[in-house]
């Protein structure tokens, strides 16, 4: 098992999420960085549906209670293992009694522990991704006991490492396509969607990203109808929002453009104050 010492910011549970259940109103929930998340998996022989420790900004100490195998994939929060700085991306081997310890970002927003055989937590709905009103708790907190197979074989392939595209989490450009209600904004609208350099506001999370940056809204109000994760709505004041991963399944604002699954895993690598752009698919 793994104990949290430091549960930092915001640490959770997160699989593949709930799909299926949008019916009764219950989200997606899941990893927010897809990609990072399974490369971390796929890195040490995991399932892509086995659970992960995801962990936002840092801040996080953990106590691994017994010998496993670990891949760390998504940002840089200065790992290190006893003290002594590991590399991203790579299979570690974790002994009995081992600190895992991450400090402040040097990139990205959100980094993935695998862990062989994946976090053996309760499953609820078919996923193991905590999620506020469906599991009993949203995050980690400190002293909980994380679940994890038993593994005694000692051997580690040397050679499971991947090196990644700083793309990733640098890249200013989201590929997104036309939404719903694309077609009813005006010429000017649509060339300021496609020019304007937008920011990430503080008020950003897990459900969603509210953007700095201002375009004229005259759409007319509309009825309450489905979105999805990467979902960009446009709300009367002008600003929009783009739902994530533990979005409402439901919005009233008009859905103007879909982020591309890529560009939902490269926002979830932004914090507050990045630059973002719109790069339209049409």
């Amino acid at each position: 098992m793994i104990r949290v010492i430091a549960p930092g910011f915001f640490t959770s549970i997160q699989d593949l999420g709930r799909l299926g259940y949008a019916d009764i109103g219950v989200p997606n929930a899941g990893v927010m960085d897809l990609y990072s998340a399974q490369l971390a998996n796929q890195i040490i022989g995991n399932s892509p549906s086995d659970a992960l420790i995801e962990i936002a900004l840092g801040k996080v100490i953990l106590v691994f209670e017994k010998q496993t195998i670990i891949c760390i994939s998504g940002a840089n929060f200065s790992a290190k293992i006893n003290e002594k700085p590991i590399d991203l991306n790579r299979s570690v081997l974790v002994s009995k009694k081992d600190v895992l310890s991450f400090e402040k970002p040097i990139y990205g927003a959100r980094t993935y522990v695998a862990v062989k055989g994946g976090i053996q937590t309760e499953k609820v709905l078919g996923s193991r991704s905590f999620y506020r009103g469906v599991t009993q708790q949203a995050i980690l907190k400190k002293d909980d006991i994380l679940p994890i197979e038993d593994w005694g074989n000692s051997k580690v392939q040397k050679n499971a490492s991947v090196k990644i595209e700083m793309e990733h989490f640098t890249d200013r450009n989201l590929l997104v396509y036309p939404g719903p209600e694309y077609e009813l904004l005006s010429f000017k609208q649509k060339t300021q969607l496609r020019t304007v350099l937008f920011s990430i506001s503080s008020d950003n999370n897990r459900m969603g990203y509210r953007l700095e940056g201002v375009i004229e809204n005259d759409l007319p109000s509309m009825l309450t109808s489905a979105v999805l994760p990467g979902t960009v709505q446009l709300t009367p004041s002008g600003r929009f929002i783009i739902l994530m991963r533990d979005c409402q399944v439901t919005g009233g604002y008009p859905r103007v453009l879909q982020l591309s699954e890529m560009a939902i895993n490269k926002l979830a690598q932004k914090a507050t104050g990045d630059k973002i752009q719109f790069k339209l698919e049409v």
